[in-house]
């Protein structure tokens, strides 16, 4: 199965947070997506692994993707090295995504600046063919994506372009609210941490509102693109 978009993590819930919007917007224009989670989240301080596991497999049924994969890496301690790489080098080849979306290149969670550059690493890597893969037994031709947008998360980074996303912003809550134990309830009795506020569950809205103010549209998402994005004619610019 090839991929349009292939939108990576380094914990269940960074997509949502961030790209969701623009995930449910390419789904409902019969784009196939997919969510690669490169750690279970398991150093989170709310829920366990396996609550997470429950939570991202509802979001990804409420956004409507085709395949969701979790690679399993070490919550806050992988690394930018080889044989992280291949793991990611090998999923990029399987699905072959035009346009792979991932962490925030600078950011509060040491998780996601590493994730960011170890993904745009990866797929760089992948379309070298002397690197060599295998997948269910058979070699892995060279693949590489041909856009990396990075999304922006907890740090407000200056984007490079946005998108809108008026219309998707409820599908985009509801996919986020899937992670029941990480956000705000005021009944929990879980310890508070910086994303279980009302503030920051507030914030999801209010990002997306501002950015959407700034280009005349309800909702938007920003992203910050490796090189120059490009259009074929300035009337495409909207």
């Amino acid at each position: 199965m090839k991929l349009d978009i292939l939108a990576v993590g380094s914990h269940p819930d960074d997509v949502e947070l961030s790209c969701s919007g623009t995930i449910a917007k390419e789904v409902d224009l019969g784009k196939k997506v997919g969510i690669l989670d490169l750690t279970r989240g398991e150093l989170g301080t709310r829920g366990t692994a396996e609550t997470r596991d429950e939570e991202a497999k509802a979001a990804a049924e409420i956004l409507g993707v085709v395949m969701r994969h979790n690679l399993e890496f070490s919550d806050g301690f992988f690394q930018n090295n080889t044989s992280h790489q291949l793991e990611i080098i090998k999923i990029l080849r399987q699905y072959r995504p035009e346009i792979v979306l991932c962490n925030a290149i600078n950011d509060r969670h040491i998780d996601h600046g590493k994730g960011a550059k170890l993904v745009s690493d990866a797929c760089f890597l992948s379309g070298l063919r002397k690197i060599e893969t295998i997948n269910n037994g058979e070699s892995q031709p060279a693949w590489r994506p041909k856009h990396v947008y990075h999304y922006i998360q907890w740090k407000n980074l200056e984007p490079d372009f946005v998108v809108d996303i008026t219309g998707y912003m409820d599908k985009k809550l509801d996919s986020v609210l899937a992670y029941k134990t990480q956000f705000y309830d005021q009944n929990s009795d879980e310890p508070q941490t910086p994303i279980s506020s009302s503030n920051f569950l507030d914030s999801i809205t209010y990002r997306a509102r501002d950015l959407g103010r700034l280009i005349n549209t309800e909702h938007a998402e920003g992203f910050t693109a490796e090189r120059y994005p490009a259009v074929d004619s300035i009337f495409d610019l909207i």
